[in-house]
C-alpha cells in the first residue's frame, strides 16, 4: 500500500509516499499542533521523551580506531590532563573483545579494566565501549544460543549474515546476529554485558552495526521473533537500545545515554543518541552531515553527533584535511554530543582485528589547526549552562536542542528553504562553513528578533541576508541580542 500528500505553494511541488512492503495490520497516528514545536512535542508525547541527558555528556568526546590497549587509551587521556583540555568520554572502539559474541574484554590488551575506569574517572572522564549484536560461530556463547532459539534466522540459506577477521581465531569467521526483538535474547545479552563491563564501572554503551549490517544486504531473508524482516526489520535498533536501557534501569542506573548507529520511532526513549555513521572524510559528507542532522531533531531524537572530520580516508598529513577537521569542529561543536572519531591515514598497514588508524587527538593535525580546536573546546565549556537548559527542554518536551530554523521561526517564510544553517537552542544560530577553501558565506537572519554577532558583538537586524566573513578562525554564529547567555567568542 503507499500514500501521499502534496503541498503547492509559489510553483513547488512536494510530494512524500510510504510504502509497506509487508503487514498484518495498519495503524495511522496522525500528529497535529499549533506549530512546528509543538508537533514536535506531541509526537514525543506518543513515541516516548527522552530520560534526562547526564551533564558530563554535554563535554568532549575522544575517540579513534583505535585504541588497541589499556596503555594506549590511558595515555591519550593523561596527555588531554597534561594538557588541561576538557575532556569527559573516551571510547575503546571494537576488536577490544576475546570474540564477537562473548562480549569481555581480552584480558592480554585489558588486564584490568577496574583499574582503568577508576583512573579515567579520577580524571573526571567516563568510558565508552563498544558493544556488537554479532556472534561469532567459534564463540562460547554461539552454541547455547543457537540452541534456545535466540539468534535471527534466515528464511533461506544460512543464518550467518556476514563474515569478518575477528580476533580469533585468525581468519574469517561466520557471524550471526543476536534476535533483538526476542526478550529473552535481550536478557541474555544484557547479563554478559552487565557482567563484563557494567559490573567493572562501565556505564556507557556504544551500539555500533546495529541495522544490523549484514553482506550482501538482504535483509527480507532475515526472520526473528516478532516476524519477517519485511514486517518488523526496522525495529532492530530499537529493541537493542531498548535491551540496554532496561538493563541499566534494572541495575539501578540513573544517568543513561548509549550511542547508537541506528534508530526507530521513539529510539529517544531509551537514552540513545544517534551519529551519522561510517562516512567519509569530505566537505560533502560535511554538507549531508548537517542536513541528516536536522533531519533527525525532526524525528524526535534529540541527541545527535557525528565523527568530527569524518571517518573514513582522513589523510592528516594533507591540507585538505587540515582545513575540513577545523571545519568539522566549528560544526560539531554546536552539535548536541561534541565528539572526535575517525580511522585516519597513515594507520598501521595492517587490517581486520589488528588495523589502527592514525593519530585522531586533537593536537595531531598541526599547530594552526590545534590553537583553533582548543579555543572551540573552550567555547563548548562555556556553552554548557545554555546546553543544559536546552537539555532540560528536550527531556520535558521533547524539543531538540539541534533543529532547523522553521521550529524557532515558523511565521517566516524565508526560513523554510535553509537548510544549511541551524538554530542550538533558542538564541544561538550557527551557518556551518561547507566548501573547501570558503572565507565568507551567506546567511539568512530571521525576522522578529535582532541578532549579536558571536565574535565582535555586533547587532544586527533580523529579515535580511547577509554575507559573513568566515577565515578559518571563524565560523558565522549569532546570537539573539536579548539572549541572557550570551557571551562573545
Amino acid at each position: 500500500m503507499f500514500g501521499y500528500n502534496s503541498h503547492s505553494q509559489k510553483h513547488v511541488f512536494r510530494q512524500s509516499r510510504w510504502v509497506a512492503e509487508a503487514t498484518r495490520l495498519l495503524d495511522y497516528y496522525v500528529v497535529t499542533g499549533e506549530s512546528p514545536a509543538q508537533i514536535i512535542e506531541h509526537y514525543v508525547t506518543a513515541t516516548g521523551r527522552p530520560p534526562l541527558l547526564p551533564n558530563w555528556a554535554l563535554g568532549f568526546w575522544q575517540c579513534k580506531l583505535r585504541y588497541r590497549t589499556q596503555q594506549e587509551l590511558l595515555e591519550v587521556a593523561r596527555e588531554y590532563k597534561r594538557r588541561s583540555l576538557p575532556i569527559s568520554v573516551i571510547v575503546i572502539d571494537y576488536f577490544h573483545w576475546t570474540m564477537m559474541g562473548e562480549w569481555k574484554f581480552d584480558p592480554a590488551d585489558w588486564p584490568a579494566p577496574e583499574t582503568m575506569v577508576d583512573e579515567l574517572r579520577g580524571m573526571g572522564i567516563e568510558l565508552m565501549v563498544s558493544v556488537w549484536p554479532t556472534v561469532n560461530v567459534n564463540s562460547e556463547n554461539f552454541k547455547e544460543m543457537n540452541d534456545r532459539g535466540l539468534l535471527v534466522q534466515a528464511d533461506a540459506n544460512l543464518n550467518a549474515f556476514m563474515t569478518i577477521r575477528d580476533r580469533y581465531p585468525e581468519g574469517p569467521a561466520y557471524l550471526y546476529y543476536y534476535d533483538s526483538t526476542n526478550p529473552e535474547a535481550r536478557k541474555f545479552v544484557w547479563e554478559k554485558v552487565k557482567k563484563n563491563y557494567y559490573d567493572r564501572g562501565i556505564r556507557l554503551f556504544w551500539l555500533d552495526a546495529d541495522e544490523p549490517e549484514i553482506y550482501p544486504i538482504t535483509h527480507q531473508n532475515l526472520r526473528y521473533h516478532l516476524g519477517s524482516a519485511l514486517e518488523v526489520g526496522c525495529i532492530y535498533p530499537f529493541m537493542h537500545q531498548c535491551g540496554f536501557y532496561e538493563g541499566e534501569c534494572a541495575a539501578g542506573e540513573k544517568e543513561i545515554v548509549n550511542l547508537s548507529r541506528s534508530a526507530w520511532a521513539g529510539t529517544q526513549r531509551y537514552g540513545a543518541a544517534v551519529w551519522s555513521g561510517d562516512i567519509p572524510s569530505t566537505f560533502e559528507y560535511l554538507q549531508k552531515s548537517v542536513r541528516a542532522g536536522l533531519n533527525i531533531a525532526v524525528s524526535g531524537i534529540p541527541w545527535w553527533t557525528t565523527d568530527i572530520g569524518g571517518f573514513m580516508g582522513g589523510d592528516i598529513r594533507t591540507d585538505y584535511f587540515k582545513e575540513l577537521i577545523v571545519r568539522w569542529f566549528q560544526y560539531g561543536v554546536f552539535c548536541p554530543l561534541f565528539r572526535l572519531h575517525g580511522v585516519r591515514e597513515p594507520g598501521n598497514g595492517l587490517d581486520g582485528a589488528q588495523a589502527s588508524g592514525g593519530p585522531n587527538e586533537v593536537w595531531s593535525f598541526g599547530e594552526k589547526a590545534y590553537k583553533i580546536i582548543v579555543h572551540l573546546m573552550g567555547v563548548r565549556e562555556r556553552l554548557k549552562p545554555y546546553l543544559m537548559a536546552q537539555n532540560q527542554f528536550a527531556h520535558k518536551m521533547g524539543l531538540p536542542p539541534m533543529r532547523p530554523l522553521f521550529i524557532d521561526f515558523p511565521e517566516d517564510e524565508g526560513v523554510a528553504v535553509i537548510d544549511d544553517q541551524f538554530m542550538l537552542g533558542p538564541d544561538l544560530m550557527i551557518a556551518p562553513v561547507l566548501e573547501e577553501g570558503e572565507v565568507k558565506r551567506e546567511v539568512y537572519l530571521p525576522v522578529g528578533t535582532d541578532w549579536k554577532d558571536a565574535w565582535t558583538g555586533a547587532v544586527l537586524s533580523g529579515g535580511q541576508m547577509i554575507v559573513a566573513e568566515a577565515p578559518i578562525e571563524k565560523v558565522p554564529v549569532y546570537w539573539r541580542a536579548s539572549s541572557p547567555f550570551y557571551f562573545q567568542f
